[in-house]
């Protein structure tokens, strides 16, 4: 009898896992075949907000999306492919792979230019580094991620920022910015009508007012919290509820939310968020009951071992520090080509000045300048502008073909030199003398036509 009911749970739960496997399916076309990106944003929250329970079904189908997308060239669908590959190995416990893959996303949504991509992958960038307990490098994400998410005006991703936010200051103790942060995304909840976070947030609430002494208010919370039957969130709100029971010394109710924050996730890909409260559970069986102790040592070894290894963390580091220059080299890459816009601005500038100065220039030369010695220095003027202006224009260019090198530079600038020295002095005579000619024709004439006026007058 036992064994026929556990073959029809074992059927039962394959065909749960065909059935999710195909909705999975059915939402990465849905994705795929959506052209605006703040929607396609909001769907790819959804399918990956919805895989919790099974990040290791979403690691295949991100792989299997990753090869389509390269397969066929499609930049899009491979930025997607990297966030749902670093999500759901977050949510698995590799931290590793999933800060490899988030630094691929976000560089390629850099490239793209895709700021509502880049709030999702900076959130869950702050998610890593939250669980790795890298606590400063979290609130970077976050706070860059909150700058992308007022550009790109996506409230509801918003939310999931500002509740973490409250979750690291509360985790660092700083319980007046976390409860500010903490009603600040409960309030854009309900302002946007939205469950985003809901038990996070309620569950955030639960633990900042067990920590400033508010027992009977903290455990409202943490009802209302558990209420919600998201696994991975359920079992975080039973081990911080049994976190408040053992904070105000009750003891039997800690023991039984700690246990039920194991059970959640046991034999689950989430198995590793069990290691708090083993810890928590070893520690109050420490001076009553030592089999039960060494049991959920146990149990938190193992878990700390897959989570916090050295080796682990090493990886992490490094990763860490390879995308902080590469945001540094991206940086400097955008200052460089600020520098240069501003150049080219100021270059284009210049040349409509010499242009107007020019203009200018001759057409007050044929009316209205009539002094030769003006003329002629003007003339020399506008020259000069124009040539080194040229030269200006070259030097860059120089320098590159030169490679800096001063002996090149000095022969190259002999050479425009001889060149251009000749043909200035020719285009100088021939410009002023032009000028000055045309200045004498037009001064004759106003003479002549004011002679014929005077005998005319006579």
């Amino acid at each position: 009898m036992k064994k026929t009911i556990a073959l029809l749970c074992f059927i039962a739960s394959m065909q749960t896992a065909f059935a999710q496997a195909g909705s999975i399916d059915v939402k990465l076309q849905q994705i795929v075949e959506e052209k605006n990106w703040e929607t396609k944003t909001k769907l790819v929250v959804g399918i990956t907000s919805a895989i919790e329970g099974n990040p290791n079904l979403m690691i295949t189908k991100g792989i299997k999306f990753l090869q389509q997308s390269k397969s066929k060239s499609s930049l899009f669908d491979e930025l997607i492919a990297y966030h749902i590959l670093s999500y759901s190995y977050r949510l698995a416990g590799n931290k590793v792979n999933a800060l490899d893959y988030n630094f691929k996303g976000i560089a390629l949504a850099e490239k793209l230019g895709i700021e509502s991509f880049l709030i999702i992958l900076s959130n869950n960038l702050g998610n890593i580094y939250k669980n790795a307990g890298e606590y400063e490098r979290a609130m970077a994400a976050y706070f860059k991620g909150i700058e992308y998410s007022n550009n790109a005006k996506l409230d509801t991703l918003k939310i999931m920022l500002v509740a973490n936010l409250g979750f690291i200051y509360l985790e660092t103790d700083k319980l007046d910015s976390a409860l500010i942060f903490t009603q600040n995304a409960y309030e854009l909840n309900l302002k946007n009508g939205s469950k985003v976070m809901e038990q996070d947030i309620l569950r955030h609430f639960g633990t900042i007012h067990s920590k400033m002494g508010n027992e009977l208010l903290a455990k409202s919370y943490f009802v209302m919290a558990s209420l919600n039957r998201n696994g991975r969130s359920l079992s975080l709100t039973y081990f911080e509820f049994a976190e408040h029971f053992n904070r105000f010394n009750q003891k039997d109710s800690s023991i039984l939310y700690a246990k039920k924050a194991i059970e959640v996730v046991n034999n689950k890909a989430t198995f590793y968020l069990g290691m708090q409260p083993a810890k928590l559970l070893s520690t109050i069986y420490e001076a009553t009951n030592s089999d039960s102790a060494l049991k959920y040592i146990k149990l938190y070894q193992i878990a700390n071992d897959s989570i916090y290894s050295m080796k682990a963390n090493q990886q992490l580091q490094q990763l860490s520090f390879a995308e902080e220059l590469r945001q540094q080299e991206v940086a400097a890459e955008k200052l460089k080509a600020e520098d240069q816009r501003k150049q080219n601005i100021q270059y284009a500038l210049l040349a409509l000045g010499i242009i107007a100065f020019i203009i200018s220039f001759l057409m007050l030369s044929r009316r209205h300048i009539t002094n030769t010695k003006l003329i002629q220095f003007l003339g020399v003027v506008a020259l000069l502008l124009v040539f080194e202006f040229l030269n200006l224009l070259l030097h860059p260019f120089l320098e590159r073909i030169t490679h800096h090198s001063p002996v090149l530079m000095l022969l190259a600038l002999v050479c425009i030199a001889a060149l251009l020295v000749p043909l200035h002095h020719k285009l100088e005579k021939w410009a002023t003398h032009k000028l000055v000619e045309k200045n004498k024709q037009v001064r004759l004439a106003n003479a002549k036509k004011t002679i014929e006026e005077l005998e005319q007058g006579n």
